[in-house]
């Protein structure tokens, strides 16, 4: 999903920090309150909680400054719905009240499409994974099959990408 008139959604540390600990916290089939885990954990730990069943296994995701992918498998019955509803509700509700405004900070409802095969799976993956070398260099597209080992360094060190997570081999938010 997209900010509101592609506005800016993702401008501080905290505001990624935030929506990743949603991207967590918000993956179960019980209710949480972010601000009273907030008050009891720094924020390594809160990536340690348990949590109850989840509702979608996260498979890839990157957040953008004005924009966010996530690539997810329901687990249950209407679970992504619930999913996007409960982190694109908590996070609207943090960020309007960070920045004192009231209103809508998302385009419109997120949309979702079924990935049916591998191979739309697999361009999935890569896209979501390779969306912040736009942050780098815009046209990083045209430049296909030149060597670029200074881009490929800030996608793989991007913190805000579940590529990191594959890299390193420990699976945090994503479920491997």
């Amino acid at each position: 999903n997209r900010g509101v008139d592609k506005r800016t959604i993702f401008s501080s540390t905290s505001d990624y920090k935030r929506f990743l600990i949603l991207l967590y916290l918000a993956n179960s089939n019980e209710d949480v309150r972010i601000d009273n885990v907030l008050k009891k954990c720094d924020y390594e730990e809160i990536f340690t909680l348990e949590r109850a069943n989840p509702l979608v296994a996260i498979g890839a995701f990157c957040l953008m400054p004005n924009h966010f992918h996530i690539l997810a498998t329901p687990l249950v019955d209407g679970g992504l719905s619930k999913f996007m509803l409960k982190i694109q509700t908590g996070y609207s509700m943090y960020f309007n009240k960070k920045n004192d405004r009231s209103g809508s900070l998302f385009q419109g409802p997120f949309k979702s499409e079924h990935a049916g095969d591998d191979r739309y799976l697999k361009y999935l993956f890569s896209y979501i994974h390779l969306n912040p070398a736009k942050l780098q260099d815009p046209r990083w597209k045209d430049k296909i099959g030149r060597k670029n080992g200074t881009l490929r360094h800030f996608v793989e060190t991007y913190r805000y990408s579940s590529l990191g997570e594959y890299l390193s081999g420990s699976h945090v938010i994503t479920a491997p």
